[in-house]
């Protein structure tokens, strides 16, 4: 059992960041002709249209927190046929690649600087001057930018992000925030582009852009639960000595206050903080080592699709012990809930896509009473078992981060684990 060192809850993200927008902008009436006090903005649209204006007319790429306004900008205006929000980042280069061999124009891939990794090998074997030289915008979201306080994992990347884009041979420079400098920026990103037929970077820094809100349309009326409703049933149905492997965002963020609030410790949990879509490999990992524990990987729509291989390998495996809860509200809630192809309940079923991967059984539930009474009768079954839960999208206004370091997580977790 450990501590608890609870700081209260933090204001949720995006109202803090309209709240510091509204201020900014009477500082910025308030400083009258000294120019150089005003914190500039750039306003999604105007960036939209300036693209459009160097030639810059098709967007792919996974969703980022700090290009979020933008992100929402696009997904609310741009034609359905110009714009693609990919299962990963190296398949949104890879869908950029293709848009440039089928019209000879420059495409935009935007992604968070997290997601470098699931770039390079398509940048270094298809893009790369050498190989294909195939020219496209890359819009990166610099999370962890060094003197900015961030999450432990973002300050790891975010030191590392320039190096690696000098390593991978990409000409970068941050994005300014205002229009004229931003219009500037993606001239010489053109002429790059069309000298060298290579890739151009722009990283983005925190509040570049100018909110912008996503409008978002109703959800089916049986949906009555939200993320957290749905992984509380989970949690309550659970034994003692079963393991939890969780998702990255805010599902970890909600399972570690709910632990909080009922004051149950957290060693049953690793809370996978970055490293999306390799939730249920870990999850794996974990369940292969420990056949006599009941191993439950609470993952995410965006998570699962991101690195979908993984359920190939998860079914393959005969594990009886693998318990796989899928949390689908369609949305990639946490970066600012752009949508994710699992919110179209018509036509996709995470259930079928795991019978195909060879999961023994697959399980759908929309209510509190299908969701206990599922993971109830799933410890009993042989696994692989996948539980799909369809929620709402959305979280609490006043949610918290975890107060214990990754560090203290994992020793706190293996601790756990070597108990027979």
């Amino acid at each position: 059992m450990t501590q608890d060192f609870h700081t209260g809850p933090a204001l949720h993200k995006s109202q803090t960041m309209q709240k510091q927008y509204e201020e900014q902008q009477k500082r910025n009436a308030d400083a009258g002709e000294l120019t150089e006090l005003v914190r500039d903005f750039l306003q999604p649209d105007e960036f939209y249209k300036s693209c459009l204006n160097i030639g810059v007319d098709f967007f792919c790429g996974v969703p980022d927190s700090l290009l979020k306004d933008f992100c929402a900008y696009v997904t609310q205006n741009a034609p359905k046929e110009k714009h693609v929000i990919a299962a990963s980042e190296g398949n949104a280069v890879a869908i950029a690649t293709g848009y440039h061999l089928a019209t000879g124009k420059h495409p935009m891939v935007y992604l968070q600087n997290s997601g470098l990794g699931n770039i390079i090998n398509p940048i270094m074997s298809l893009t790369s001057p050498s190989v294909y030289s195939v020219p496209m915008i890359l819009l990166i979201g610099w999370r962890g930018e060094p003197g900015k306080r961030d999450e432990p994992q973002h300050l790891v990347q975010g030191q590392a992000t320039p190096g690696l884009l000098a390593a991978l041979g990409i000409p970068f420079q941050p994005l300014p925030d205002y229009e004229e400098g931003a219009d500037q920026a993606l001239l010489t990103a053109k002429h790059y582009m069309e000298k060298s037929n290579a890739p151009y970077a722009f990283l983005v820094k925190r509040q570049t852009f100018a909110p912008y809100k996503l409008k978002k349309g109703p959800a089916p009326e049986e949906f009555v639960m939200t993320r957290e409703d749905a992984m509380k049933v989970v949690i309550d149905n659970l034994s003692q000595k079963d393991v939890v492997v969780s998702a990255t965002g805010m599902l970890s963020r909600e399972l570690f206050e709910y632990r909080v609030s009922k004051d149950m410790g957290h060693e049953k949990d690793f809370l996978t903080v970055g490293s999306m879509g390799h939730t249920s490999s870990i999850a794996l990992g974990v369940a292969m080592q420990k056949p006599k524990r009941q191993i439950f990987c609470l993952d995410g729509d965006g998570s699962v699709i991101m690195h979908m291989g993984a359920m190939a390998t998860v079914g393959q495996s005969n594990l009886d012990n693998f318990k796989h809860i899928v949390i689908n509200n369609g949305a990639h809630d946490s970066v600012g809930g752009q949508p994710t192809d699992a919110g179209n309940h018509e036509d996709f079923s995470f259930s079928k896509i795991a019978q195909g991967c060879g999961y023994k059984t697959t399980m759908v539930a929309v209510t509190p009473e299908e969701v206990a009474q599922c993971v109830l009768d799933m410890r009993g079954m042989e696994g692989p078992v996948l539980l799909e839960i369809k929620t709402l999208m959305g979280s609490r206004k006043n949610l918290g981060r975890p107060t214990r370091t990754p560090v203290e997580n994992k020793e706190d977790f293996m601790h756990f684990l070597a108990i027979n």
